[in-house]
């Protein structure tokens, strides 16, 4: 598992020379985030780096497997941290979307259901988004609704 190993370790292993901006952006995304975020969110958390620098490295990070890119309809390319070394971990399962905060969450263990798709089709890339409200927001939702009624 990449909990397991240091920032340094996990960086090597996926074959990523270190430098200290590398390092310090790792750092950030694999300890700083509990969800998906966004450029814009490691460049509001790291604001001495400049933008090109940080989305050059956060690609590096995800063609490394060390994270995985979500297309989560917003617009806005989102990442999250791959905690396992099975790159397998990154693909395959479904994220959610709240469309009131836009958080984006992981959900490593729903896997996307088998699509029956025609013969002959080859699929390359799957993404399973389920978009509605978060419980934080399910929860503001409802109490507005009851202080209207």
């Amino acid at each position: 598992m990449h909990s397991e190993l240091t920032d340094e370790q996990a960086l090597q292993q996926a074959g990523i020379r270190i430098t200290a901006v590398r390092l310090l952006v790792w750092r950030q995304v694999r300890h700083g985030f509990a969800d998906a975020f966004s450029l814009a969110d490691v460049e509001a958390a790291l604001p001495t780096v400049d933008r090109s620098t940080l989305f050059r490295t956060l690609t590096l990070l995800s063609e490394a497997h060390l994270l995985h890119d979500i297309d989560d309809g917003s617009g806005s390319q989102k990442y999250c941290v791959c905690h396992h070394d099975d790159t397998r971990h990154c693909m395959g399962h479904v994220h959610l979307t709240c469309r009131q905060c836009h958080r984006t969450f992981c959900l490593p263990r729903v896997r996307i259901p088998q699509v029956p798709l025609p013969e002959g089709f080859v699929p390359e890339e799957t993404e399973y988004v389920v978009k509605g409200l978060c419980a934080q927001c399910a929860q503001r939702h409802s109490q507005f609704q009851h202080c209207l009624a």
